[in-house]
């Protein structure tokens, strides 16, 4: 054998035996190529950033969930009140641009930084006023709620700001127009969250089948 030759050989030799070094030591030049051309190694497509764990202005710290007491009389409307009048269609305008007007609360949140889209509601919703509300039975101690006292506790623990002035515009607008999307709130759609659906990176995995 030449010297060329003895070069090339040992060098062979050398390459292999670093190559088992690193797989494992009973590893095979079979199983290294095995390993080489495995599909299930390359970067996983579905480790990508997940759209659906956005940070949720309403999931990380849920400003209903805020600690404390509510004092009912701050969302009782008061006996003898009346809200204030106007035309229905100028209620409902003035309603929708409440819903999503972030000045109303302390912490920069609106009705629709929660109900975006007018979802993401209790099956409750949909009940006639007055009904039971398990956030007022448990921040406020009510059994029942009317639409415009709920108005003025999501006024209170959501949007961390003061109840709106009983006789307002602006309470009567927000009322009406909840109660228009009440009208159009179907429980079934609220419970569909679209980062819930199912996961195509959860199917079963080909790489983890039986031996």
């Amino acid at each position: 054998m030449t010297s060329l030759a003895r070069v090339i050989a040992v060098g062979a030799v050398l390459s292999a035996a670093v190559a088992r070094a690193a797989a494992g030591a009973d590893a095979t030049p079979e199983i290294l190529v095995a390993q080489a051309k495995n599909p299930c190694a390359a970067k996983n497509p579905c480790a990508a950033k997940n759209p659906c764990a956005a940070k949720n202005p309403c999931a990380a710290k849920n400003p209903c969930a805020a600690s404390g007491k509510v004092d009912p009389k701050l969302i009782t409307r008061p006996r003898g009140t009346r809200l204030a009048a106007g035309k229905a269609a100028d209620l409902l305008k003035q309603g929708e641009q409440l819903w999503n007007d972030k000045k109303l609360s302390t912490n920069g949140l609106a009705c629709s930084t929660c109900h975006q889209n007018n979802a993401a509601f209790q099956a409750s919703f949909a009940k006639p006023y007055p009904h039971a509300v398990a956030m007022v039975s448990e921040k406020a101690g009510m059994k029942q709620i009317r639409l415009d006292e709920m108005v003025q506790i999501c006024m209170v623990v959501p949007m961390a700001a003061k109840p709106l002035p009983w006789d307002s515009r602006e309470l009567a607008a927000l009322t009406a127009y909840t109660a228009e999307v009440q009208k159009k709130f179907k429980p079934a759609a609220a419970a569909a969250n679209p980062c819930a659906a199912k996961n195509p990176c959860a199917a079963k995995n080909p790489c983890g089948a039986r031996k």
